[in-house]
């Protein structure tokens, strides 16, 4: 709980000095606010964001729920309302950014409030929780699944997604100025980056399934702890090759709020999901697998010490 009152504390203290710049530096208040009147976006947002973010920080815990849930509701709804009247406009995008920010650290923040955790469990239940794949299943079937979920995360993750983010970047007038010799370069980075980063990917779901006798899919997880293939240089290739395609997609089409996209992905994997698959697989293969765990690291491969010889 203290982490969220903390983080309410701040976000008060933000807020404040945010209004205090809107009205008095003409910058920000264009590119936070565009053409929207300031005294009367000030009259709601300054009880509703800024007084509520301090009531949390400061009241009672029975009292400062409410107030929690007053300002993150309310930032979440101003984040809504931004993106609608930039994507009209094309004005406040560096506003949209702040409250969508401003709106996730807010609700991570009401969950230490309300439950003293963040219900990161949720994440990995229901169709998303962990199974081992059927002892039954043959390669074949193994390889549909792990095609199918392939094709599901390009197209949604690597092609849909960046493309949106990339036309409200756009839109929003976040976009970063290029030459067109330094656009190529990057495009070409990202084009060579993706396909290194592709080829690391089907190489991961070619040894789960081989060796593994299962799939990346939590539905579908292997049925032997694998060890081979990338699995010996770090501990989660898949996860690696799609945070690492996402970067390059990023590049290719020249859009730093994709490369952000992905860099965001990776946290919330790290700190939301790893954790809970490698309980599980902690539960289910033991000391193998803790053992594995100590000796390979989870995103950066262990460089051997070199020996000097002395004679």
């Amino acid at each position: 709980m203290g982490w969220g009152r903390a983080y309410f504390a701040v976000q008060a203290v933000a807020g404040a000095a945010w209004w205090v710049a809107v009205f008095t530096i003409p910058l920000v208040r264009e590119l936070t606010l565009g053409s929207l009147d300031a005294r009367l976006v000030a009259a709601a947002d300054i009880p509703l964001f800024v007084v509520a973010s301090a009531l949390a920080a400061t009241l009672p815990i029975r009292a400062a729920r409410p107030a929690a849930i007053v300002a993150t509701a309310w930032t979440a709804l101003v984040a809504i309302a931004m993106a609608l009247f930039a994507t009209v406009t094309t004005e406040a995008g560096w506003g949209v950014l702040i409250m969508a920010a401003a709106t996730g650290c807010s609700a991570l923040a009401l969950a230490l409030l309300l439950w003293g955790r963040i219900p990161t469990r949720w994440i990995v239940a229901g169709p998303f929780a962990f199974r081992p794949a059927r002892a039954t299943a043959t390669t074949r079937m193994l390889g549909a699944l792990i095609s199918a979920q392939i094709a599901v995360f390009w197209g949604l993750f690597l092609v849909v997604g960046p493309l949106v983010i990339r036309a409200l970047e756009r839109r929003w007038r976040l976009a970063l100025e290029l030459s067109a010799s330094a656009a190529l370069a990057i495009t070409v980075v990202g084009a060579i980056v993706f396909v290194l980063a592709a080829a690391l990917g089907l190489w991961s779901s070619a040894s789960m399934a081989i060796v593994g006798r299962g799939t990346p899919l939590p539905s579908a997880m292997a049925n032997h702890l694998v060890v081979a293939g990338p699995y010996r240089l770090v501990r989660n290739p898949m996860a690696v090759a799609g945070i690492v395609q996402g970067a390059a997609v990023g590049l290719v089409l020249g859009s730093w709020l994709v490369v952000a996209y992905a860099v965001v992905g990776s946290v919330i994997w790290n700190y939301a999901v790893r954790p809970h698959e490698e309980a599980d697989l902690e539960r289910r293969f033991g000391d193998e697998f803790r053992a594995y765990r100590d000796r390979v690291r989870c995103w950066v491969p262990r460089i051997p010490a070199r020996t000097v010889s002395t004679t």
